[in-house]
């Protein structure tokens, strides 16, 4: 019989988006209250992808990929991304419609897997508690993260693989 563990301690990832580099600055501020300075941070871009957000956000949204410094325990997942709600929240969009400003999509990269949080249910996310479910996003496999078949598209390309893998690293060095 095995017996239960701890975890160990992963790095703390997020996706901002919003309408503006200003709307990706409040999301980083925001959370870097909460976790610390973000220490990393991924080139912005349009977020083309999906029309998802616009009724809510508005169109011509960009995104970024943040991490930040201190590890956190994974068992705070469910937490954090609750935080992240609560955030978001009071954002307002700068346009004055109705509708948040920012969007802020927590998780977190170990050395072999990013891990996010979301409150939407779905056949291959796993209930956490409090509302939020966990997904598997990227396996670190081969020397490289790979997309699972429902992993985003805005997670799939390069420049996501490439600030992914640069938050492992990071992680890795910090474990050490």
């Amino acid at each position: 019989m095995g017996k239960p563990g701890f975890s160990e301690p992963v790095k703390l990832v997020c996706a901002v988006m919003g309408r503006d580099e200003a709307m990706l600055n409040r999301g980083r501020d925001l959370m870097g209250e909460q976790y610390g300075e973000a220490e990393l941070a991924s080139p912005v871009f349009d977020f083309s992808f999906t029309s998802y957000y616009e009724p809510e956000m508005g169109a011509g949204l960009v995104k970024q990929f943040l991490g930040f410094g201190p590890l956190v325990d994974p068992a705070d997942l469910a937490d954090i991304k609750r935080t992240s709600n609560d955030l978001e929240a009071g954002v307002a969009r700068a346009d004055g419609l109705p509708g948040r400003g920012v969007n802020i999509d927590p998780g977190y990269v170990n050395g072999g897997q990013l891990v996010l949080a979301t409150t939407k249910n779905y056949s291959h996310r796993i209930y956490l508690g409090n509302g939020i479910y966990a997904e598997l996003t990227l396996l670190y496999a081969r020397g490289a993260f790979n997309p699972l078949p429902w992993t985003y598209r805005d997670y799939r390309t390069d420049e996501a693989l490439a600030f992914f893998t640069r938050a492992r690293g990071v992680f890795l060095d910090q474990r050490r």
